[in-house]
């Protein structure tokens, strides 16, 4: 009697007296299993799995994941529209911590003891947590498209809490310490510092700002833009770092009449003159500012405060008057990445509130003040330099 015919693929016995099983994909080439099998029975079942998988529409080409990492990174990072500090901070974390060690390998070959193995060795040869956590971050993006592509089943990154950034708290500086050190700084960047410390403003939010953008009749900043500093020295105009940071934050009363000072003796003239520039009518570069912030720092008797910190020290004294969550992130501009959410912007009156309990806090904290004396004044020339904050 005639043996049953087989209906899907075929197996042979091979002269090893190993078994090899193969069948005909949807793209019509004929398909061999990756190994060969001990027994004809374990062939007949990867067979059986292969066809339930055409029949759900779960097939895969084996050959897709065949591409260097390297490549497909480089492509990931080209065809994504970022900002251009984000995607030099991408084409930095591959150059430099992925494809020294997986840039030759292909795609389907990046498995989760190999990706394993890349994070310990990189944490033991010293690299930082922070730069490791983002450079994982980066490989669990690109190989999560490379399972939308098709081309592996499954993300390798599969380490719990490994792109998570463990940054350590920073010192919040008192409303003196903002104070201390407005006076101790040069006097056209006294403005920039209170702001910071009062407003919550970014770095690139503060240079950014044109005299438009302020309105101390009604008390008010609008943040539209901002100017972010690129390593190989170049500037770019830009949104705010989310779209929450396009916002209008309420001035404090207690430091009006401080930014009314700037803008008559530093800001430039017109509507759309910049309201911080240096003594030579460049815009500032952070690695220059970070010179003079440092010896301010020095003068004021204050150690290890960054300027970033300041927006702390906002945020902390924003929060500590009662406003709600959804108020402080209006506020200060934040979204979450987690749930990528825009929090609405807080009611004009309710800021205007948030900014006279501010205003009150200050005055309180407030000690006395002292003329600071012009310093030297960063300039356009030079390269971005220091990036701590």
């Amino acid at each position: 009697m005639a043996g049953k015919r087989r209906q899907f693929g075929r197996v042979r016995k091979l002269p090893s007296g190993r078994y090899q099983a193969r069948y005909v994909g949807p793209d019509g080439l004929l398909r061999p299993a990756p190994e060969t099998f001990r027994t004809k029975r374990d062939a007949d079942d990867w067979l059986a799995d292969k066809q339930t998988e055409l029949r759900r529409g779960d097939w895969h080409d084996p050959d897709a994941g065949k591409v260097p990492f390297g490549s497909y990174a480089a492509a990931w990072i080209e065809e994504r529209e970022l900002t251009a500090t984000t995607r030099q901070l991408y084409g930095s974390l591959l150059r430099q911590h992925l494809e020294p060690t997986l840039g030759t390998a292909n795609v389907a070959e990046i498995t989760p003891p190999l990706v394993r193995r890349w994070r310990a060795d990189k944490l033991a040869a010293g690299t930082g947590p922070t730069t490791v956590a983002k450079a994982y971050a980066l490989l669990r993006a690109i190989m999560g498209t490379a399972v939308d592509d098709q081309m592996i089943r499954r993300n390798p990154c599969t380490i719990k809490g490994a792109s998570t950034v463990h940054t350590p708290e920073r010192p919040t500086a008192t409303v003196q310490e903002v104070y201390d050190l407005a006076d101790a700084i040069q006097s056209r960047y006294r403005a920039l510092v209170l702001m910071a410390g009062f407003l919550g403003l970014r770095w690139g939010e503060l240079i950014g700002l044109h005299r438009r953008d302020i309105d101390l009749d009604h008390g008010t900043v609008r943040v539209r833009r901002a100017v972010a500093e690129l390593n190989n020295g170049q500037r770019q105009i830009k949104a705010p770092k989310s779209a929450a940071g396009k916002r209008t934050v309420t001035v404090p009363t207690a430091i009006v009449s401080d930014i009314r000072d700037h803008l008559e003796r530093f800001a430039e003239p017109g509507a759309d003159g910049r309201v911080f520039v240096g003594a030579k009518g460049a815009t500032p570069r952070r690695n220059h500012f970070n010179r003079l912030w440092r010896k301010a720092s020095e003068d004021a008797g204050i150690k290890g405060l960054h300027f970033h910190d300041l927006r702390h020290t906002g945020n902390t004294l924003a929060a500590s008057t009662g406003a709600s969550t959804r108020e402080l992130m209006a506020r200060m501009g934040h979204s979450t990445a987690r749930a990528a959410l825009i929090y609405q912007h807080a009611s004009a009156d309710r800021d205007r509130l948030i900014a006279d309990a501010l205003s009150a806090l200050v005055d309180r904290g407030r000690r006395g003040t002292r003329t600071g004396d012009e310093k030297q004044d960063p300039e356009s020339e030079g390269h971005a330099g220091d990036t701590a904050d």
